[in-house]
């Protein structure tokens, strides 16, 4: 489908974005990138949403199909060795959006060059996907009241899956999450003398321990729920019994009765273990994303596509991981998708120092795009 010229075009251009990453509402050359390439093609470009947002329009009129890439990196110190590392200390695209980028940007200039012929397609290249929740933010300053969409697609590459695997579920994709701080404070004193003390650390071993014991204890085994303690903060030298500790983590779930549960028993067990040991607990609980849910007419649209590129489309099991592709989801029917882009041999995950996007899967990513966006706006 596309000219070998343009597909290393592309690459050089997933390249550079991965030697300039920028985190969230921060990606101002990416931004510039992404708008001066698409206006050279012919795409009428909007630029500002979410300060850094990028949405390009071609055709006219209806059916209006939306396909969306998230922008921004990751504030983690790259240990790939690439030529084409992270030239910003702390920064890196750990989690293959340069690649996201780059797919969309190949699909646009093909989609350029054939020309609409019926309906509109509408590109959304979203800024502050990673926990800051760029598309929240795109909606709700009037991403689909300025640029309404009949229907909006996602697609996250996928280490964890072969090149040549694709998945759209006709549901559950990706869980919802919540962050935590519990705040344990007490008496603190001398290490020898810990009866004048207040159980500070204590109340800490056993609050992670019995936060994570939540799911089994509290959710029916058929309904996925996960809670995870990933920071404990708390002391300064080897004889003192310290007066604060913090603990800091995640929780993740599908069904809203499930979230609910989970953050009432988070509140609880925090405050009756810190109370157990003579203290008490400061609890700050954020809901960030809900959950990624798929239209089934859409993932099927998706299905039928992926399959005439000759992709296995087999299905698999949903992931805890989480997405704010789901706020888009939640206004506009659509679906968001899994593209394998596994390496052979040493293949890191998603969000590892080490990781670097496939890119011998960007051309089937962006073919996708092209194949969709010609399938969708017939109507």
């Amino acid at each position: 489908m596309f000219d070998q010229d343009h597909i290393a075009e592309a690459i050089a251009w997933r390249h550079d974005l991965h030697r300039h990453p920028e985190l969230g509402f921060e990606e101002h050359r990416t931004s510039e990138m992404i708008a001066g390439l698409l206006a050279g093609w012919g795409w009428r470009v909007h630029r500002g949403l979410a300060g850094t947002g990028v949405v390009a329009q071609m055709g006219q009129g209806a059916p209006v199909i939306g396909l969306r890439a998230d922008i921004d990196a990751l504030p983690i110190v790259e240990a790939t060795g690439a030529a084409h590392a992270s030239t910003i200390p702390g920064k890196m695209h750990a989690c293959g959006h340069d690649g996201h980028t780059a797919m969309l940007l190949l699909a646009a200039r093909q989609i350029a060059a054939e020309g609409v012929g019926q309906g509109t397609v509408t590109l959304i290249f979203q800024p502050a996907e990673e926990s800051e929740g760029g598309a929240r933010v795109m909606v709700d300053q009037g991403l689909f009241t300025q640029f309404p969409v009949d229907k909006v697609f996602g697609i996250h590459n996928w280490p964890g899956l072969a090149p040549g695997r694709f998945v759209a579920r006709d549901d559950k994709m990706m869980a919802a999450f919540s962050v935590f701080d519990i705040e344990i404070l007490g008496k603190g004193g001398h290490g020898a003398m810990p009866e004048q003390s207040d159980g500070v650390i204590a109340a800490a071993g056993r609050t992670a321990a019995a936060l994570q014991e939540i799911p089994a204890r509290a959710l029916s085994p058929l309904e996925p729920g996960v809670v995870s303690v990933t920071q404990i903060h708390s002391g300064s030298a080897y004889n003192v019994c310290p007066d604060r500790a913090v603990l800091s983590g995640t929780c993740r779930w599908f069904g809203a009765e499930a979230g609910d549960i989970i953050e009432e028993r988070v509140r609880r067990v925090a405050a009756a273990e810190a109370a157990a040991q003579g203290c008490t607990a400061n609890i700050d609980y954020q809901r960030r994303y809900p959950a990624t849910i798929n239209s089934a007419p859409e993932a099927s649209l998706a299905r039928d596509v992926a399959a005439e590129m000759g992709l296995d489309t087999a299905m698999t099991g949903p992931s805890m991981a989480s997405e704010d592709f789901a706020f888009m989801l939640n206004e506009v029917p659509g679906a968001y998708l899994w593209l394998g882009a596994g390496r052979e041999g040493v293949n890191p995950g998603l969000h590892s120092a080490k990781f670097d996007f496939n890119d011998a899967v960007l051309p089937a990513g962006a073919e996708f795009w092209v194949r969709l966006a010609r399938r969708a706006t017939q109507g």
